[in-house]
């Protein structure tokens, strides 16, 4: 008889820990191992959501870079090191080692120790219904296999929120300000959420601006590297005038965006003003996602 080995990541979305909670509701006979990839440079919001959620779905793995040597636990502080490894060259879009290093390898050295006991990995992904564009981890040379309960049921992005109050949740606060989990430093973000970072995380804020500055013994030579882009350091949201600026264009597509909605006749009044709070992405007229990994967002 096969061996098979059931395992759900979360992130602190509301995506990953609406499927968690909906995999205890519908597949009750199913033992799952849920696991959180801590990065340790998570949102304190986040590390509180991921407490709530263990309240109700029993015990969540804290993998870490630090599980690459068979230890679980809060994220240790591992990216100075690897930012130094890669050159004080700062994550992008364009690459993503924050992403390998942080998220996967942990993953993967964690199911590498059921796989070596002869299991089959099943790793469930938060991927909706309404999603066809996206897919899960995908490898040929592991035997683990992606699968999507909210595709196979048709649950859509408007079932979400129901799924988490119903087994006493809300969203996460950090949904108040941002639009994502994730790294406090993700560079995924618009503007306006660094700047909501700055206010409400000044000490995270700062730290970011660290890594912009890296270490000059191990810079690449002549370049510099900053989250927003190429000649946007950070310390460029500190002005008053450029702030007022990136409030303003923001405020101008949450009424794009709201009179959009109405036009189309989609949503309630009510409904329209919570979902500028998770759909920041949909504002900015970019896939959700903004095309983050669904390892870090969701």
């Amino acid at each position: 008889m096969e061996k098979v080995k059931h395992v759900l990541g979360l992130s602190g979305g509301k995506d990953s820990s609406a499927l968690a909670l909906y995999v205890k509701e519908t597949r009750p006979d199913l033992d799952v191992e849920y696991f959180f990839t801590d990065t340790g440079y998570e949102l304190p919001e986040t590390n509180d959501f991921i407490d709530q959620l263990e309240a109700k779905l029993g015990h969540i793995h804290r993998l870490n870079a630090k599980s690459l040597n068979g230890i679980e636990g809060r994220g240790e502080l591992e990216f100075s090191s690897l930012l130094k490894k890669n050159g004080n060259y700062l994550p992008s879009q364009r690459d993503r080692w924050c992403t390998v290093e942080l998220k996967l390898k942990p993953f993967e050295k964690w199911v590498d120790g059921f796989i070596a006991d002869g299991y089959k990995i099943m790793n469930y992904v938060g991927i909706r219904a309404d999603e066809p564009h996206r897919s899960g981890f995908m490898t040929i040379e592991k035997p683990i296999e992606t699968v999507m309960p909210f595709r196979e049921d048709g649950i859509v992005k408007s079932d979400i929120v129901n799924i988490l109050r119903r087994n006493g949740l809300d969203l996460p606060e950090y949904y108040k300000w941002r639009s994502r989990s994730g790294c406090t430093f993700c560079f995924y973000q618009q503007k306006i959420e660094w700047l909501k970072l700055m206010e409400h995380h000044p000490d995270l804020f700062e730290e970011a601006k660290r890594f912009e500055k890296g270490d000059d013994e191990s810079s690449t030579v002549g370049e510099r590297f900053y989250w927003m882009g190429q000649g946007e350091p950070l310390e460029t949201l500190e002005d008053p005038v450029r702030q007022a600026q990136i409030r303003e264009n923001h405020e101008k597509k949450i009424a794009r965006f709201n009179k959009k909605k109405r036009r189309n006749a989609l949503l309630e009044d009510e409904n329209i003003i919570a979902c500028t709070l998770t759909d920041l992405d949909e504002v900015y007229d970019l896939v959700e996602g903004g095309g983050a990994c669904i390892t870090c967002y969701k």
